[in-house]
């Protein structure tokens, strides 16, 4: 077994990274109103549009992040008119006029969509990135 040896970390390089990051997307940080919400579900969307759910993306990382910051904000702040995930997706698939065999690629299986369907499982975050992609939404409808 070979292992890479990472190089150590250069605080400074990093700081100026950092800053040139926040300074092209903004605060990466805990989301403390509904106007930061909203522009970090942005950014989410035009990430998703930009391919960066798929998981080998350069950006996917900053994907998985984004997704953990709008979900921790949607945990603490009320939705208002929130409907459940498996409602939505039950719309967007009706709307779509599609099946359930249709999204059979995205959640894992026909069994996997119907057992979301009934409510009787959780879309993941990997699930609902491929869903958010599938019908141009925010992976937070599913969440």
């Amino acid at each position: 077994m070979t292992t890479t040896k990472l190089a150590s970390p250069d605080p400074i390089a990093i700081q100026a990274a950092w800053a040139q990051l926040e300074q092209s997307v903004g605060p990466l940080s805990a989301i403390r109103s509904k106007r930061e919400y909203e522009r970090k579900v942005k950014l989410l969307n035009s990430l998703i549009d930009a391919g960066a759910s798929d998981e080998r993306h350069a950006l996917a990382g900053l994907l998985d992040l984004l997704g953990e910051l709008v979900s921790r904000y949607e945990s603490r702040e009320p939705q208002p008119d929130d409907a459940p995930p498996s409602d939505v997706l039950r719309l967007l698939i009706e709307a779509n006029g599609m099946s359930q065999a249709d999204l059979a690629a995205e959640l894992g299986g026909q069994p996997v969509v119907s057992a979301v369907l009934n409510g009787k499982r959780a879309i993941n975050a990997r699930q609902a990135k491929a869903l958010a992609l599938r019908f141009r939404v925010s992976p937070a409808v599913f969440i």
